[in-house]
């Protein structure tokens, strides 16, 4: 959908509020957060299923890749030619590629990639990715340690 087009949803300050209550837990029960926003248990149920419905807002699962033996993350900018949302649908498809964006500057895309050692991010690199018609380089980030990675960020 042409952005411009696109009319960002109103939200009132009671459903910015249940959000806010599910990003600081997202098991809270209904009944909770109807008591911290002044609703009943039922209307918050429709309002967090209109809100899940209308694509405002999704409730998931965060796991943490180390634990679950991914131990190598990194980020991968790649420079390319072409349609670069056509690289990018590939790069999506791909399953140890969580994160995609079309940007601009000195990168066309970025990705985020988790991989269970080293060896599979090399593989990664020089059969998946780098093979892609279009992507003419890629600079890879190794990640560290994840210093910071909150879901948070509120309603305004």
């Amino acid at each position: 959908m042409n952005p411009k087009t696109r009319a960002a949803v109103h939200l009132d300050d009671v459903s910015k509020a249940i959000i806010e209550q599910l990003q600081a837990d997202g098991r809270r029960s209904y009944a909770e957060i109807g008591k911290a926003v002044g609703l009943s248990e039922a209307a918050v149920r429709q309002r967090v299923q209109k809100l899940t419905d209308t694509g405002v807002m999704q409730i998931v699962a965060v796991t943490d890749p180390m634990q679950l033996g991914f131990f190598r993350q990194a980020m991968i900018g790649l420079r390319c030619t072409g349609d670069t949302r056509l690289i990018a649908d590939k790069l999506a498809a791909m399953p140890a590629v969580d994160y995609v964006v079309l940007t601009a500057g000195s990168f066309d895309i970025m990705a985020e990639v988790v991989c269970e050692s080293d060896e599979d991010l090399i593989t990664l690199l020089n059969s998946e990715i780098r093979s892609l018609e279009g992507v003419v380089s890629t600079e890879t980030f190794v990640y560290l340690k994840l210093h910071k990675q909150l879901y948070n960020w509120g309603t305004r």
